[in-house]
């Protein structure tokens, strides 16, 4: 039977119950304490670069006086892709990040020496210069929604790189060339550095490409003009 005269029985009872909660608390907080140190990854930065000697930078030293000088912009990155954080897919039109992995810069930041150090080694130009600058050039190359995101939605995984680029005089404002770039390469593993290593082989391609396209414009003009 239940002693309804008797309080103090009850209250002993709760009392008990509520000193052993900050036990409970303590030892909870020190199993997750264990479980993040157990369960902590570094985290690791990648760079875009491209080796000496590759395709895209080989040097023609059979130059020509008189060439013009390019102005490149700062490349403008794609919304979604303004930081360091490196992008995947699962779904379509979905972006996630990965935790343990970024790039060391934001991948349009990335292509800017890449595309100048390319441009230069060439005979299309006299010089080729990183905006902001004082020289006041002869072209200047603008490259905008960049985009680099390794694509889940099929095996094996995929990177995606995507841009715009577009040309135009200087002295007398006027785009002389217009063009986005895709290209796509399989990725030799199923994790962020296959990735990495998927993104060098596309940005290899990209400055192949773009080097090419800037060259053709450049040439079609100069014979019209005389």
């Amino acid at each position: 039977m239940v002693d309804h005269l008797n309080p103090e029985a009850p209250v002993s009872k709760s009392m008990k119950a509520l000193l052993l909660l900050p036990a409970m608390f303590c030892l909870l907080v020190l199993s997750a304490c264990g479980l993040s140190r157990g369960t902590y990854e570094p985290i690791r930065s990648y760079v875009l670069e491209i080796e000496e000697g590759g395709k895209a930078l080989e040097t023609d030293a059979s130059r020509p006086m008189n060439v013009p000088t390019l102005l490149v912009s700062l490349p403008q990155p794609a919304p979604g892709f303004e930081s360091q954080r490196m992008a995947y897919e699962q779904v379509p039109h979905e972006l996630r990040y990965f935790a343990t992995s970024q790039w060391v810069d934001s991948p349009a930041r990335m292509l800017a020496p890449l595309i100048t150090t390319t441009l230069e080694n060439g005979n299309d130009w006299a010089s080729v210069i990183q905006l902001p600058s004082v020289v006041r050039g002869d072209y200047r190359l603008d490259i905008s929604q960049v985009a680099l995101v390794q694509e889940f939605t099929q095996q094996p995984s995929r990177i995606r790189l995507t841009l715009r680029a577009q040309l135009m005089t200087v002295f007398d404002p006027r785009v002389i060339g217009t063009r986005n770039f895709e290209f796509r390469e399989e990725a030799p593993s199923e994790d962020a550095y296959g990735g990495v290593e998927a993104a060098h082989n596309a940005v290899r391609e990209f400055l192949v490409e773009l080097k090419r396209w800037v060259s053709t414009i450049l040439q079609s003009r100069q014979s019209s003009h005389g």
